[in-house]
């Protein structure tokens, strides 16, 4: 069975910068997507960002500008590169990889934008 571990999360200061990399416990076959999603109490998982499987991104309009992902295939690992945090990007960030057949997620990771 395939892991997903998070990593890279955790308290960041406004303004400042954190990159999670979420890497795969073996390669992964026939990916059409590999996405960030962040979740905070109370509310609905939110996408944040997507890479498909021809490179086309896509980002949610309250990062765009400001947060970036990418993927190293060798690493078998899917990264989020945040820039000029904000107090609202606080939330507990997960990646997700689908496949044609199945949806992995990983466990979540924190990160909290506070002075």
């Amino acid at each position: 069975q395939v892991q997903l571990v998070e990593s890279g999360g955790g308290l960041v200061q406004p303004g400042g910068s954190l990159r999670l990399s979420c890497a795969a416990s073996e390669s992964i076959h026939n990916i059409y997507a590999m996405a960030w999603y962040r979740q905070t109490p109370g509310k609905q998982r939110e996408l944040v960002a997507t890479l498909t499987s021809g490179g086309s991104t896509n980002y949610a309009d309250s990062v765009k500008g400001r947060f970036t992902i990418s993927r190293d295939n060798a690493k078998n690992t899917v990264y989020l590169q945040m820039n000029s945090l904000k107090p609202e990007d606080t939330a507990v960030y997960y990646c997700n990889i689908e496949t044609i057949r199945v949806g992995y997620w990983g466990q979540g990771t924190q990160v909290t934008v506070s002075s």
